[in-house]
Order: C-alpha cells, then structure tokens, then sequence
C-alpha cells in the first residue's frame, strides 16, 4: 500500500475522537469566515459563499460527512447573517432564499460524492483484507500440502528401505536401493518446491538444496559440488520436479562412477538461460565416460529416467566425455 493510500485508509481522521474532530470542524468554519471577511472588498455582491465550500469539503473529507453537515450548516448560517444584506440579521427575500437553495444543493452535491468516495474506498479496504485473509490461509494450507506430501514420500521411501533388509538378491536389493533414493529425493524436491502463486521459480536456489541434499546422501566427503548460475534463471513449477530429478540423477551419476574407487573431486553445476533457452549442466573431474559409450545403449536406469524425462519435456539430455564427463540438460521454457 502507497503513502496515498495509506493517508486515504485513515480517514477520516481521530474517529474514535468526535470532540477532536468537532474541533477541527469548527477552526476550519473560522478561517473561512476570517479569510470571507478578509477578501470581503474584493469578491463582488452575490457569492456569500465563496470562501465556505474548501471548508465543507475538508471537514467532510478529514472528519467525516457528519462533521461536513455541520460545517454546512455554520458556514450557511454565517455567510447569511454577515454577508447578505441587510448584514447582521437573517433576512428572508428572494434573492437570500435562491443563494441559499444554490448552496444547500453545491454543499449537499460535494458531501454526497465524499460519502459515495469513503464508502467505496471502505467497501475496498474490507475486501483487501479478506483477499490477504485467504492467501495467507491458502499460503498456510499449501505449505501444510507441500508437507503431508513429502511426509509421505518419505515414509513409503522409509518402506521401501525396510523391505530391502529383507531381499537377499543382490540386482533386487540395488533396485530397492534406487527407488529409496529417487522417492527420497522427490520428497526432499517437492519440500521446497512450489510458490503458492504459481509463480516460476529460482532454478539455482532449488538444484542448490538438491545437490547438497544428493552429496549427504553418498556420504562422501571427499567430493565438492559448486552451483553457478548466470543471470537470473526461473523455471515453471510444472516443469520443476521432472528438471531436477534429471539434475539429481546426474550428480548422483558423477559421484558414483566418475568418483569411484575412493577418488575425490568436484563437480560443477552450471545454470545458464538465454531467452527462452535453459541448459543445466553437470561436469566432473572423475574418470570419464567409456570407450565407446552410447547413452542410447546404457543399462542406466537413471541415465534411462533422465532421457525419458527430458524428451516428455521437449528437451534434451546428452552426456559428454573427455578428461571428466558433462551431463547437459537443454530445456526451451
């Protein structure tokens, strides 16, 4: 709310103060007559009134139509009785009977509309709260959502854990192993995910919390994980989830093949997006892709999960070789 609005909100003024307000009333009523009869040689016969109508106004406006009728009705009664021959008396002929008429209807005319003005702007005001009312209410609702739902991903995650004690398979128990770590993962995503407003997010903000989140569950030490994003990169909320399980699976990647056999490294997130373009990607200083390495041919579930997501949202997900290895996530938003 504006420094305007806010005057306007306090308005009238002191109104739980009537004998302050009747007060203001009354000294604006008196200038007007002394400012009247400060001008009096210099206002032609036949505007008794002219130095009354800011006083009705203001006192309407500041102290509320109640106060504006007074200040009517005084401002009336002292324009009549000095300033409409004969002075010092009330006298009733046709010409006083029409000014006043002309009167009464301008001041009833300007006290209508600031009535009309201070209801409308009331009726706003209610409203306003109410609205902040109810978003504050859903705020706290879908937060309370967000949080049943990632309770719950991280019970069925603790489930699935439970149940892996008892596979004695090996290829089984890796699965088991996998699928607790992706509903983890989800869990810990859609914690801090959405904005209540739907509004687009700050992509670096969130991979950040995920990949330190991903490097505490590898319990690796040895391995540093630095986000950098250029510019300010958003991402839809719809489009949030899918884009950073593909981002965890890729870290998650890095830190167990390209880091192996107790090698430590860093791996380098990098968030950058040029109009409508998004690219996120994840590079490493470990061993390296294969020889020969097809993603197109990996047994990788994540790998496979990755690229399937990533075409579900008209994107792309390649991985590179060299010294290290480079996950790269292109995504039009």
């Amino acid at each position: 709310m504006g420094k305007s609005e806010k005057l306007i909100a306090g308005l009238p003024l002191w109104r739980h103060m009537p004998v302050t307000q009747t007060l203001g009333t009354l000294a604006l009523v008196g200038t007007s007559l002394g400012i009247r009869f400060a001008v009096d040689h210099l206002i032609p016969p036949g505007f008794p009134y002219v130095t009354f109508f800011p006083a009705v106004i203001l006192s309407g406006f500041l102290f509320g139509v109640r106060n504006g009728v007074l200040a009517g009705l005084l401002s009336g009664m002292s324009a009549w009785w000095f300033f409409i021959a004969p002075a010092a008396g009330y006298a009733v002929n046709a010409g006083s009977i029409a000014a006043m008429l002309l009167y009464v209807f301008v001041v009833g005319t300007e006290l209508a509309v600031i009535s009309l003005m201070q209801a409308a702007y009331g009726a706003l005001i209610r409203e306003r709260g109410k609205s902040e009312a109810l978003a504050a209410s859903r705020g706290v609702m879908f937060n309370e959502l967000q949080h049943r739902v990632s309770n719950n991903l991280q019970v069925a995650a603790g489930l699935l854990s439970l149940q892996r004690r008892t596979i004695k398979d090996p290829d089984a128990a890796a699965a088991l192993d996998e699928a607790t770590r992706r509903l983890a993962t989800i869990g810990r995503i859609s914690r801090a995910l959405y904005d209540p407003n739907g509004a687009a997010l700050g992509l670096d903000h969130l991979l950040s919390r995920l990949c330190d989140d991903v490097l505490d569950a590898s319990g690796r030490s040895d391995v540093s994980i630095v986000v950098t994003a250029e510019g300010e990169p958003k991402i839809e909320p719809d489009a949030a989830i899918p884009a950073a399980l593909i981002v965890a699976e890729a870290v998650a990647n890095a830190i167990e093949h390209g880091f192996a056999d107790g090698r430590g490294g860093r791996i380098d997130v990098r968030i950058a997006q040029t109009g409508q373009r998004l690219e996120v990607s994840v590079t490493d200083n470990g061993h390296g892709l294969p020889e020969g390495f097809d993603i197109a041919k990996t047994d990788s579930l994540g790998l496979r999960i990755a690229t399937t997501l990533a075409r579900q949202m008209n994107g792309q997900f390649s991985l590179r070789g060299g010294s290290g290895t480079q996950a790269v996530l292109a995504l039009t938003t």
